[in-house]
């Protein structure tokens, strides 16, 4: 893009009144919008929009988004019955698209998913700007995995043809994920194409998702739960996520932490929730569930120690970055996660490391599936007791030379000079020593130390 025409305009067919335009869209432009990009922003909206305090919101939202350099315009969103609704709105936004373009010279159109590619494509060729086609996911593989489509279904065929359309014309292609991008690479659409390609994954607004220790202590008293030790789930239960497999998890840490608390944040039925904890024969005051609003769930993530997060691991799930995520890292939670959604299990952190059976599994499972996994092992340790420079080193070290497993690690002390393992240099260590200490203090981990027994000297 030249710095002559900076113009981008910009379609999302979800709503900037919903949750997901609110967290996932606005943030992104505001902040390129600050670095000198100018945005024409186009969106569909829900029926809320449309009733009188619908419309006196989106008045104040253009008027906000005005004042950021981002020209906002919505179209009603039309979902029954799906296919021709569907089809009617990538007409209007078309229509819309080129209407907008009549009056103002765009240098890209960036397309949010499917539906807006499959207008981008047309405004593409009507305007010669260059388009981005924002992946977000593979919708017609994920409505397959999920069970609403059948692979080969009409619907799945219209979707992946819009798919591969896209990928073939778009200047641009942005993934949420690294590990879908060797696959897709080789797809009908973008198969020997020189096309520029960006990982933006999920991300969530630091501004809002941050950690307080005064709404920490003001809801864990609400709440009743003093000093429990609080596993947090925030978001909707079954579908992709796996709510039987999390309530199982909780029940097995029970035995081992009698003390530990299930907190549920969710608008889904309490019903289930109940009934999964009664039969696992957790007691009623081992867990809690709340109907909390979308402003209060970053207090309710901080009265947390832990967030809990499992969801079905499948093919589409491959390109797939959960909000979730980054909302419980932002207010200060580690994660408990599973493997097999997105690049959540690139990097392992084990912050006790022992023996070093964490590294020496990556390494081995790398070798099993081609993986590209990475390891961060942390251990105490003096300079009476080198028990991490003795023991942990050597026997990952000896597992790599007798298994033949790829890759290597570098040793590396917070008192003493690194030493490179294995032929590969790490001359960022320090740096990344202090980003650690600057993160754990961020997280509260400070204050936790005595109970966790995670040393960062």
């Amino acid at each position: 893009m030249t710095t002559a025409n900076r113009h981008v305009l910009y379609i999302s067919y979800n709503g900037m009144l919903q949750p997901l335009g609110q967290s996932q869209v606005i943030p992104y432009l505001k902040g390129l919008a600050a670095a000198g990009y100018e945005f024409t922003l186009l969106s569909f909206e829900r029926e809320e929009a449309y009733g009188d305090s619908g419309r006196e919101l989106c008045a104040r939202l253009k008027q906000e988004l005005a004042q950021a350099n981002i020209d906002w315009h919505w179209l009603r969103y039309h979902q029954r019955p799906s296919l021709p609704a569907t089809a009617y709105d990538v007409w209007a936004g078309i229509g819309f698209g080129k209407r907008l373009a009549r009056s103002r010279s765009f240098a890209a159109v960036h397309a949010r998913s499917h539906i807006p590619a499959t207008m981008a494509l047309q405004l593409k060729k009507h305007t010669n700007a260059k388009m981005i086609f924002d992946l977000r996911g593979l919708l017609a593989d994920e409505y397959v995995d999920a069970g609403h489509w059948r692979k080969g279904s009409v619907a799945y065929r219209i979707t992946k043809k819009a798919e591969t359309d896209a990928m073939k014309y778009a200047d641009g292609v942005v993934t949420l994920t690294d590990r879908i991008w060797p696959i897709i690479r080789e797809w009908p659409g973008l198969r020997g194409r020189d096309v520029v390609h960006e990982v933006i994954p999920c991300c969530a607004d630091l501004r809002k998702f941050s950690f307080r220790s005064e709404a920490r202590a003001e809801r864990r008293q609400a709440l009743g739960i003093a000093d429990r030790f609080v596993v947090v789930y925030s978001g909707s239960i079954d579908g992709w996520y796996l709510t039987e497999e999390m309530a199982e998890f909780f029940s097995v840490l029970r035995r081992e932490e009698s003390n530990a608390l299930l907190l549920w944040l969710t608008q889904s039925k309490h019903e289930r929730i109940r009934a999964l904890m009664e039969s696992r024969g957790i007691a009623e005051d081992d867990y809690k569930i709340v109907s909390s609003s979308p402003q209060d769930v970053p207090d309710y993530l901080a009265a947390g120690d832990v967030g809990l997060a499992f969801i079905k691991p499948c093919f589409s799930k491959m390109a797939s970055s959960p909000t979730k995520y980054a909302e419980y890292l932002g207010c200060g939670l580690p994660l408990i996660i599973n493997a097999g959604v997105g690049d959540s299990d690139a990097l392992v952190l084990d912050p006790f490391a022992g023996s070093g059976t964490t590294g020496h599994a990556a390494l081995r499972t790398n070798k099993e599936d081609g993986g590209t996994r990475r390891f961060i092992m942390i251990e105490e340790g003096t300079k009476e007791d080198r028990y991490c420079r003795t023991l942990t080193a050597p026997r990952v070290r000896a597992a790599i030379e007798q298994e033949s497993l790829e890759g290597g690690f570098i040793f590396y002390s917070s008192h003493d000079d690194f030493e490179e393992m294995n032929g590969r240099t790490f001359a960022r260590a320090r740096m990344i020593e202090r980003q650690i200490k600057k993160v754990a203090k961020r997280r509260n981990l400070e204050k936790r130390r005595s109970r966790t027994g995670l040393a960062l000297a």
